[in-house]
């Protein structure tokens, strides 16, 4: 059975920094994009960046280098370095995996976690 398991959200300051990570089990994601989701409350859901398996990222438009995505394919773990929050950023963030890089844009991932909240107070 396919896992995601979200870590490390929680409550910050503004201009703090948190580090997401994600657990993938159940199957071999090498050649699987990871990537991350996030839904602030009462918004639609939005793609924040991506990460093939050979590693070449893509990230949404107002990340504008705040965030860094990365992974270790051994062991099947993907991460979101998140820098200088904003209150902006309060929302759940979903660790996700596809086939295809193509599956994020349509947000139909084949695998979704079940989200880690983030709280940036200002």
């Amino acid at each position: 059975q396919v896992q995601l398991v979200e870590s490390g959200g929680g409550l910050v300051q503004a201009g703090e920094s948190l580090r997401l990570s994600c657990q993938a089990s159940g199957r071999t994601f090498d050649n699987y994009a990871l990537g991350w989701y996030r839904q602030p409350l009462g918004k639609q859901r939005e793609l924040v960046a991506t990460i093939t398996g050979n590693g070449k990222t893509k990230y949404a438009d107002f990340v504008q280098g705040q965030f860094t995505i990365s992974r270790d394919n051994a062991a099947n773990t993907v991460n979101l370095q998140m820098n200088s929050l904003k209150p902006e950023d309060t929302a759940i963030y979903y660790c996700a995996s596809g086939s295809t890089f193509a599956s994020f844009i349509q947000g139909k991932p084949s695998y979704w976690g079940q989200g880690t909240q983030v709280t940036v107070s200002s």
